[in-house]
């Protein structure tokens, strides 16, 4: 009974794993529809009185500018380009951080955030963390870099019930996000640490000099020029219709 138990444990984990793979390749083309995080919030404010009501619209990534792919990548993983999902460099630094009794500090690069927010639950486990690498590392597998960026910046919270550039463009500078310009877009990435706290539209001091700082980033990170190094680059042996 134990051993028929197993192989079906097994099987039944050797079909999520091909489930999850399967999901993951279909979003390499496809818009994903919603994210994990905004049912999340949805659920949650079913026990308020005010329902929420959630704000998205999908742009692709010729829509979306440029400042703004610099500013979030400036503001959250400046090393977006050149690591494979995993900055172990920063990791090992808040790990370091926390031990010596620091205000907690967090050390996901945007492909960690995308494969939390897209897939998984808010919290913090090592079952979660797990499943968060698994994602992770399949995306950065399937999916390009821009690909990545395209679905964060679609996808990430920048308010109440707002998620994703456009309609968070539109929320707090009343205009789409391909015309959002330096300033707004730099706003923007500096609230990425806590959207519900503090507002792009309504900067205080500190999210005014928190900006300041992530443009003078983008300038010594090469500007729009950096962002040629997300363009895809398959090895030779890379299927083509892929």
């Amino acid at each position: 009974m134990l051993r028929a138990l197993t192989r079906r444990l097994l099987k039944l984990l050797l079909w999520l794993i091909l489930a999850s793979v399967l999901l993951v390749l279909a979003l390499r083309w496809v818009p994903p529809p919603g994210t994990a995080l905004m049912i999340e919030r949805k659920i949650e404010s079913w026990g308020s009185e005010q329902p929420l009501e959630l704000k998205r619209q999908w742009r692709p990534w010729n829509e979306l500018p440029d400042s703004l792919k610099m500013a979030v990548i400036a503001a959250e993983d400046q090393k977006f380009a050149n690591h494979w999902g995993f900055d172990l460099g920063a990791i090992q630094a808040a790990l370091q951080h926390n031990q010596n009794g620091g205000s907690l500090r967090g050390a996901s690069t945007l492909s960690q955030q995308v494969a939390k927010n897209l897939f998984l639950w808010s919290g913090r486990s090592w079952l979660r963390k797990g499943l968060e690498a698994w994602f992770t590392a399949l995306i950065e597998l399937l999916w390009s870099k821009e690909r990545i960026l395209e679905v964060y910046l679609n996808s990430v919270e920048w308010g109440d019930g707002i998620f994703g550039a456009e309609a968070a463009a539109q929320q707090h500078f009343g205009v789409g996000a391909p015309y959002l310009n330096r300033q707004q877009a730099s706003q923007l990435a500096a609230v990425l640490p806590n959207p519900l706290r503090w507002s792009a539209g309504r900067p205080d001091g500190y999210i005014l000099r928190r900006s300041a700082w992530i443009r003078q980033q983008m300038n010594q990170l090469g500007g729009g020029h950096y962002l040629n190094q997300l363009k895809p680059r398959y090895p030779d042996w890379w299927p083509g219709w892929l």
